[in-house]
C-alpha cells in the first residue's frame, strides 16, 4: 500500500535534503506513524483490563524503535539471546518480556532466567526437564495441527516445527506444575500477515476453549492467553486493511462470555511486529543504471541485503518515484540490485513512470522484516537506518555497515587443535 498521506506529507518535501545529507540507500521510519498505530491498538482493546502488546523484536530490532515501544507501554516478544539483550536494554524485565524460542539451548534458558527473568514460553514437552529452574509462571506454545489452516507465509500448522499438540498440552502443564510452576499462560502463533480479522477471532475462541477444558481437567486458572502476532498490512494499493476495531470488539465479547461461564477472565496478549512498524518504513534508493535486453531493467544502489522479502517470498512492495508520482506509468521494468542472484529484484515487470539515473525511488512498507532480514552474501553490506522524528528532525539510528564490520570476525586470537595420529592397523 502506498505510504500514509501523513508520512508522505512529512517525508517527500524534505527527502532530497535527507538524501543529500545522509546519502543512499537507507531505511527511514516514521515515529509519528508508529505511535499512532500503537495508540490505536490499545484504544481498540481498551475494554479488556490487562491487555498488552508484546512487540515482536525480530521485525525491527533497533533500540530507537524499542524505546518507542516501551514508551507506549508495550512489552517485547523475543526469541534469541540478542533479542533478550535488546529488550532488557530498552527497559524490559520480568513480565515485560515474552521469550518464545524453539529448539532452545541451555545457554538460552540461562539467559532467559537472568536479569529479572521473563515469561518463559516453552515450545515442546521435551524442554520441561531441561529448564534449569522452572519459573513460577510458565506458558506453552500450542500447535493445533490439522484443526486449523495457516497461510502461505507461515505454512500449515501440521507442517510447522512449532508448538505442543492438543494431546500433549494437558500433560505439559501437569509436568510443569510438578516441577514447581504455579501460574500459567497459553500461547499460539498460526499465521503471518493475515488481514482477515475473523481468523484472529477464531484463534481467540480456540484458545479460550482450551483454557476452559484444561483448566477444569487440572484445576488451574490461566492468567493470560497470547494469540500471537500475524496481524496483516495491505502491501498492495488494492488490498483492504485489517479491521482492527471489529476484531477487538468480537474478541472482547468472547472474553466476556468466558468470564460469565468460568467466573474469571484471562488477560489477552498479542505480539505484533509487522502491524506496528511495517507501513511506517520505506527503503530509499537511487537509480544508478539502466539495461535494455529482453526486458528493461532499472538498477538501484540497494540490493537484497537491504530487503530480501521480494526475492525470498515474491512479496510485493509498492514503489514510488517522488517528483514523478503524478506522471503516467508508461514503462514496464524490473527494479534490481547488484547481487549475483537473479532473484535480487525489488519489482518484476512493474509499470512505473520513466526513470532516469539519479532519480530517487521509495520502496514502501519496509518497516518490518526489512533491515532485520538483511545478510552479507557477495560481501554486500546492510544500509543505514534513519528515524523521522515527531519534531520533524531526522536522526541516524544505525550507521551503514562497512567492510571493516564485514571482516571483523576474521580478527581473532588463533586457535588450533592438534589431533593425535592414528596408529596403523
Amino acid at each position: 500500500m502506498p505510504m500514509s498521506a501523513s508520512f508522505e506529507n512529512r517525508l517527500y518535501p524534505v527527502l532530497r535534503d535527507i538524501v543529500d545529507h545522509f546519502g543512499t540507500p537507507f531505511h527511514i521510519y516514521n515515529e509519528a506513524g508508529i505511535r499512532e498505530t500503537g495508540r490505536a491498538l490499545y484504544k481498540a482493546f481498551s475494554g479488556l483490563e490487562g491487555y498488552r502488546e508484546y512487540f515482536a523484536v525480530k521485525a525491527l530490532p533497533n533500540p530507537a524503535v524499542l524505546m518507542i515501544m516501551k514508551d507506549l507501554g508495550f512489552g517485547f516478544d523475543c526469541s534469541s539471546i540478542p533479542e533478550l539483550i535488546l529488550g532488557r536494554r530498552a527497559g524490559g524485565s520480568g513480565m515485560d518480556i515474552m521469550f518464545t524460542s524453539n529448539n532452545t539451548s541451555q545457554e538460552e534458558f540461562h539467559a532467559a532466567g537472568a536479569d529479572g527473568g521473563c515469561i518463559l514460553n516453552l515450545d515442546d514437552i521435551s524442554l520441561i526437564p531441561k529448564v534449569p529452574e522452572m519459573p513460577e509462571l510458565i506458558c506453552f506454545r500450542y500447535n493445533p495441527g490439522p484443526g486449523r489452516c495457516g497461510n502461505s507465509i507461515i505454512g500449515h500448522p501440521e507442517e510447522a516445527k512449532y508448538g505442543v499438540t492438543d494431546a500433549q498440552l494437558p500433560g505439559a502443564y501437569h509436568r510443569a506444575r510438578e516441577r514447581g510452576a504455579r501460574r500459567f499462560g497459553l500461547h499460539t502463533m498460526l499465521v503471518s500477515n493475515e488481514r482477515n480479522y475473523t481468523y484472529m477471532v477464531q484463534t481467540a475462541d480456540m484458545m479460550l476453549g482450551l483454557t476452559e477444558r484444561i483448566g477444569k481437567q487440572l484445576d488451574i486458572r490461566f492468567e493470560f492467553i497470547n494469540i500471537g502476532g500475524g496481524f496483516g498490512i495491505p502491501y498492495r494499493p488494492e488490498d483492504d486493511p485489517l479491521d482492527l476495531d471489529a476484531m477487538a470488539a468480537e474478541i472482547t465479547g468472547l472474553l466476556s462470555d468466558f468470564e460469565k461461564r468460568s467466573g474469571y477472565k484471562p488477560r489477552l496478549y498479542t505480539e505484533s511486529g509487522r502491524y506496528m512498524t511495517g507501513p511506517h518504513g520505506v527503503l530509499v534508493t537511487r537509480a544508478i543504471n539502466h539495461k535494455d535486453i529482453y526486458r528493461k531493467y532499472v538498477g538501484v544502489d540497494a540490493c537484497m541485503s537491504a530487503l530480501m522479502r521480494p526475492g525470498m517470498y515474491g512479496a510485493y512492495h509498492h514503489i514510488t518515484v517522488p517528483g514523478k508520482n503524478m506522471l503516467p506509468k508508461t514503462t514496464v521494468v524490473d527494479v534490481v540490485g547488484s547481487l549475483c542472484e537473479n532473484n535480487d529484484k525489488f519489482a518484476v515487470q512493474r509499470a512505473l513512470p520513466g526513470i532516469e539515473d539519479g532519480d530517487i525511488l521509495c520502496i514502501h512498507d519496509t518497516g518490518a522484516h526489512g533491515h532485520a532480514m538483511g545478510f552479507n552474501y557477495n560481501g554486500r553490506l546492510r544500509p543505514q537506518e534513519l528515524m523521522l522524528k515527531t519534531d520533524g528532525s531526522v536522526e541516524l539510528i544505525r550507521r551503514a555497515e562497512t567492510a571493516d564490520d564485514h571482516f571483523a570476525t576474521l580478527q581473532f586470537e588463533g586457535k588450533r587443535l592438534t589431533l593425535p595420529k592414528k596408529q596403523a592397523g
